[in-house]
């Protein structure tokens, strides 16, 4: 079977927050976008690690869950009919004779573009899982590494370990819900806000496990009913539980990525501040994946990134054309 090809202006890889704002601003310049992403949903880890929470530093939104900024960014980005590859990653990256980029998609499809936005954040990830025996038996069922739902954990004892701002800020949410919430930590100081601390530790249903740290889960058939935690000193301490949600940070990889030829720093893609240019032609990046002298790993200045990557595609894409740079309020945006 021939190798299906598809056709575009550009690729953004990447359909988290930034991604789906690059779609927009790309359209606004009338190139037309394929976006790829290995999950199955748009949203990035917005979608797949916090759905729940609430986001305070969106321009315009005193306080917006993660959920509801992807929905409306995807609605932003509907206009424009961007055509997505969910469930699939990039595999390859070939510059073409006429100098256009071929990328190759890990079900045997291509997309061939003239430009290429990388929007990755920071790659694949996936949870750092504590050294525990037999705890796959209740990973999606007791033992969770995210909250995606936080209506699961009504009524419920909840054991959260860590001491990052993760467990800090779930352990505040979840104790309006949960019967009982317990935060292991190996030491009594936090790296989280000092203001979410102590919200947490003024709670009266969230107790303090300090100084402790995981040392194994019980429970039959998947189901969790206590989690054993120890000191240094080996003294153990049980603690009767039907949920545990362990926050020790994600591993990230940038994947294939790496292997694109690509000046990189610490995973990271380094690109040139004012308009995300990589050290490849035709390839940007933007988001939390480019990395510049002074950068702030903040959504907006990934929607800012976006905008100055897109007008710099738009040169790639429309060469020789006049471009006379409207606002939005002046050109409109296409209805879907």
């Amino acid at each position: 079977m021939a190798m299906v090809i598809h056709q575009t202006d550009a690729v953004i890889v990447g359909a988290g927050p930034v991604g789906l704002f690059a779609v927009f601003e790309c359209g606004m310049l009338k190139i037309r976008c394929h976006v790829v992403d290995a999950l199955e949903a748009a949203g990035g880890q917005c979608a797949a690690l916090y759905p729940e929470k609430p986001i305070y530093d969106v321009p315009g939104h005193p306080q917006i869950l993660a959920a509801d900024l992807i929905e409306r960014l995807s609605a932003q980005a509907a206009p424009f009919h961007p055509v997505y590859h969910f469930g699939r990653t990039v595999v390859a990256l070939e510059r073409l004779d006429d100098g256009r980029w071929r990328v190759g998609l890990s079900d045997g499809q291509a997309i061939e573009a003239m430009v290429v936005i990388i929007a990755a954040g920071v790659g694949a990830f996936g949870p750092n899982r504590p050294p525990l025996p037999g705890i796959e038996a209740y990973e999606g069922r007791g033992v969770s590494y995210l909250v995606t739902r936080r209506e699961d954990f009504r009524g419920k004892r909840v054991v959260i370990a860590g001491g990052g701002d993760s467990a800090v800020d779930w352990a505040v949410s979840l104790a309006e819900l949960a019967e009982h919430v317990m935060v292991v930590h190996r030491r009594p100081k936090f790296r989280a806000a000092p203001d979410m601390v102590a919200r947490m530790q003024g709670l009266p249903n969230v107790e303090m496990v300090v100084p402790y740290q995981l040392h194994g889960i019980e429970g039959e058939n998947g189901r969790l009913s206590a989690v054993s935690v120890a000191t240094l000193d080996g003294a153990v301490r049980r603690l009767a539980a039907d949920a545990l949600l362990p926050f020790f940070g994600l591993a990230s990889d940038p994947g294939p990525i790496a292997q694109w030829g690509l000046e990189m720093e610490r995973h990271a893609i380094l690109v040139r501040q004012q308009d995300c240019a990589t050290s490849r032609p035709g390839i940007f990046a933007v988001g939390d994946i480019a990395q510049y002298p002074g950068k702030l790993k903040l959504i907006l200045t990934g929607f800012a990134e976006a905008a100055a990557a897109a007008h710099a595609a738009r040169a790639i894409v429309h060469p020789g054309e006049a471009h006379h740079f409207e606002h939005s309020t002046t050109s409109g945006v296409p209805t879907a």
